[in-house]
């Protein structure tokens, strides 16, 4: 017998799965569920759970990596910006895949950080110096222009 979840606008454990399929990263099953009680649907992600890979912090201490705090920084950093839920959610799933796949047990949090601002370069410039203006914790301008000197520097290349 399939499990059954709790409805998240009733709260009654009574509902039934639609639609089940792979998710683009092949790592996780979407699932689309209708309640049977309030006959409301929603959708449901199960993954796999991984190894627990520790992240390392700047002063020695360990917590677990978290996919949401991933998401979550990616959210505030490309808040207002003409970018899809999906592609924060691919965005969130190669930078998790990355961790996964070339770090065994523990990643530094610099390292992690790093790895984050190489995707959001890609996804977004604006999201990028956002993110790395608090990552880096810009003290003034100058620290903002440190980090766009290479943007403008490829502006100034790129042909007209």
């Amino acid at each position: 017998m399939m499990a059954t979840m709790k409805c998240p606008f009733c709260r009654i454990d009574n509902d039934r799965v639609i639609d089940s399929r792979a998710c683009q990263d092949g790592f996780s099953i979407r699932r689309r569920r209708e309640c049977l009680s309030c006959k409301r649907r929603y959708t449901t992600y199960e993954r796999i759970e991984e190894t627990a890979i520790k992240v390392v912090k700047k002063d020695g201490s360990r917590v677990p990596f978290s996919r949401d705090k991933i998401k979550h920084g990616l959210e505030r950093a490309c808040w207002k910006r003409p970018i899809s839920d999906r592609d924060i959610e691919r965005t969130v799933a190669a930078i998790e895949n990355d961790v996964y796949t070339t770090f065994e047990n523990e990643i530094e949090s610099r390292r992690l950080g790093e790895l984050v601002m190489d995707h959001l370069r890609d996804l977004d410039e604006v999201a990028f110096v956002r993110f790395a203006s608090v990552y880096r914790q810009f003290a003034d301008a100058g620290d903002f222009f440190e980090e766009l000197r290479p943007f403008l520097t490829e502006a100034r290349k790129a042909p007209r």
